[in-house]
């Protein structure tokens, strides 16, 4: 997948990309459920290749067009995590308890469950970040 977009914000570690609407996005599978697509803009934050490699060539710049790109198959998997297994999660929990409880409590339940895997997907986000590489390159 290739985002165009510009650079917003540039630190030791990390550059801010703010990605644009791409027509790239008609072509994709996850386009339903990625979200890039559906706005005008988004923030990526991706780690400052300068930072790893000082030899590389002159370093990015606040406004500067690039391209970001990450593997279609990552993509999917980030909508996998994302979406996917979430909705489930949900639907088990839900038919599991519906044996024991109420209807109405069932359906809490089920809800209630998807608070602790989102915060555990915001804690596990250093691991998303390491399996989840993107790439930035300066557009010509």
């Amino acid at each position: 997948m290739r985002h165009s977009g510009a650079i917003s914000k540039i630190t030791t570690s990390t550059i801010t990309v703010s990605l644009e609407g791409n027509v790239n996005c008609e072509g994709c599978k996850a386009k339903a459920a990625c979200g890039i697509s559906e706005s005008n803009s988004k923030e990526i934050e991706i780690e400052n290749p300068h930072m790893i490699d000082t030899d590389s060539a002159e370093p990015f710049q606040i406004n500067e067009q690039v391209d970001v790109i990450m593997q279609e198959e990552l993509g999917l998997k980030a909508v996998f995590w994302a979406y996917v297994f979430p909705f489930i999660l949900l639907i088990s929990v839900l038919l599991i308890a519906s044996v024991f409880f109420t209807e109405w409590q069932a359906g809490l339940l089920a809800l209630a469950v998807l608070g602790p895997y989102y915060v555990s997907l915001h804690y596990l986000n250093s691991f998303f970040k390491k399996k989840f590489k993107v790439s930035i390159l300066k557009m010509i």
